[in-house]
């Protein structure tokens, strides 16, 4: 249980990075679409928090402490931050896939661990966040041809 949990406080400091980054995206995305991707990030960005607040309770919920605090999301996350400047649509969209193929692949990696465990409730929940891992990357590849 202590790797399963050990990459579920991964994701969880992937999810509060990646909470920030795409709130960057949302404020400086620039094109003629503007107001649309800007709307469709600020919808993103409210998933992944509720995908970090699902997660951490349930670490709590196995008896274990959910990471919660920046420096410990820095330290876990492989994230990589923005800097403040005027990002393309394109090049917005083309950074949301790298992140939310990312997100897929630990919760993939979750997802196997519970499974191997056992913990039925946890594997339920990775297959609900991959699912929804895979509308979003419909949804930007999509926008992206």
């Amino acid at each position: 249980m202590e790797k399963q949990v050990k990459l579920m406080n991964e994701y969880v400091a992937d999810l509060a990075v990646l909470n920030v980054k795409f709130h960057n995206l949302h404020w400086n995305v620039v094109g003629q679409a503007f107001a649309q991707v800007h709307v469709h990030f600020e919808e993103v960005y409210d998933d992944l928090f509720e995908k970090f607040d699902e997660v951490a309770e349930r670490i709590k919920m196995l008896g274990f402490f959910a990471k919660a605090s920046m420096k410990s999301y820095l330290d876990l996350s492989n994230v990589e931050e923005l800097g403040e400047e005027d990002i393309s649509i394109k090049d917005a969209f083309n950074i949301a896939v790298k992140e939310i193929e990312g997100l897929k692949s630990k919760a993939m990696d979750v997802r196997s661990e519970a499974e191997a465990n056992d913990d039925f409730v946890t594997v339920a929940l990775m297959e609900d966040h991959i699912a929804g891992y895979d509308k979003e990357l419909w949804f930007l590849k999509s926008a992206l041809k």
